[in-house]
């Protein structure tokens, strides 16, 4: 399932938020991402209508399967490249920018000889 890196960057701060605080508010994905509330509650409303989130009765933002589904994927690849690109010598800030501009754009064939390829070697 292919959508927009931008969708992709939300979702993974999603699963993100989640991990760290348990539960999920659109101010804390605005405070994360750096974006306005409004901006945010619009995007959540375009997920929720595509079907990659659900709100509960607190207003409390959830992945669905397919959004889950997304999220991992991008922050298993995120997490990978920064490991990879740290380990060659990068400085981690730089990093952690490149890895978001490669995580979107990679093949799932490359990331995946890319992670065989880590694995083999440096574990």
């Amino acid at each position: 399932m292919k959508i927009q890196a931008s969708a992709e960057d939300y979702l993974e701060t999603i699963l993100v938020i989640e991990k760290k605080q348990g539960k999920v508010r659109s101010v804390d994905i605005a405070n994360h991402m750096g974006f306005a509330k409004p901006t945010i509650s619009i995007k959540m409303k375009q997920f929720r209508d595509n079907g990659y989130i659900t709100f509960d009765a607190e207003r409390n933002i959830h992945l669905t399967e397919k959004g889950a589904e997304i999220a991992s994927r991008i922050h298993e690849r995120h997490k990978l490249l920064v490991k990879i690109l740290t380990a060659i010598g990068v400085d981690e800030n730089q990093a952690l920018e490149d890895a978001c501009k490669i995580e979107h754009n990679i093949s799932e064939e490359t990331f995946n000889c890319i992670k065989n390829f880590y694995e083999k070697n440096f574990k």
